[in-house]
């Protein structure tokens, strides 16, 4: 098997695994300490992962705001199909603090992106979507070896469905959504249980009322 990144997934839900209310509100599920050590993981990896659906709705800038600063921020990568993001976003304007990557699956005569200081990665697959494989053995290749991947909740599935995910960082806020909110994770397609994937719980911190579990595969 070709060589490839690890990958970590960070989840901020409440207690019934919502990351949202119906209406995209999100801001904010869990406390002021439970994003510090947010901030503090990032910085513990090499590169931070988004899907341009969270770009799009949030305009995050990605980057570790620890205290002190990381000596390096991670690189800012986002699964980005059709190269979507716009140039008047925060991430784009600020590649000054570090890498700024889009991954796409553009053909080259299609891929275009008008900044020149945004990489882009060609790492499409069959579906005309960006394949988590291609995207994880690039990134190694490119010397990023760890990724912390930040949702949203149909790029964590794809990694999921692909068994790409090495790790899980969950933090949960003690409130309930109810069954209007939206999930953490998207749809799988399973039709048997033996199809689940089994994790084993590795360590758990509690935060001012919130919980960060962090789960290994068993």
């Amino acid at each position: 098997m070709t060589a490839r990144a690890s990958v970590s997934l960070k989840i901020a839900t409440s207690l019934d695994a919502k990351i949202a209310l119906s209406n995209g509100t999100s801001q904010w599920i869990t406390n002021s300490r439970s994003r510090a050590r947010s901030h503090q993981l990032r910085a513990e990896h090499d590169a931070v992962l988004v899907g341009i659906g969270t770009v799009l709705a949030d305009d995050p800038l990605l980057t570790a705001r620890t205290v002190p600063l990381p000596d390096t921020q991670p690189a800012r990568i986002v699964a980005d199909s059709r190269l979507r993001t716009p140039d008047a976003s925060r991430l784009v304007g600020s590649t000054s603090a570090g890498r700024v990557i889009l991954a796409h699956a553009q053909t080259p005569q299609e891929a275009a992106y008008g900044n020149p200081a945004v990489e882009t990665w060609a790492v499409g697959g069959q579906t005309g979507q960006v394949s988590p494989q291609e995207l994880v053995r690039r990134a190694r290749a490119e010397g990023l070896d760890r990724i912390f991947l930040e949702g949203g909740g149909k790029l964590a599935a794809s990694f999921f469905s692909e068994g790409l995910v090495d790790r899980i960082y969950w933090f949960r806020a003690p409130i309930i959504i109810g069954g209007d909110g939206l999930p953490s994770i998207a749809a799988l397609g399973l039709s048997e249980m033996g199809q689940t994937s089994r994790w084993h719980l590795a360590g758990r911190e509690d935060i001012d009322g919130d919980s960060l579990e962090i789960w290994d595969p068993a």
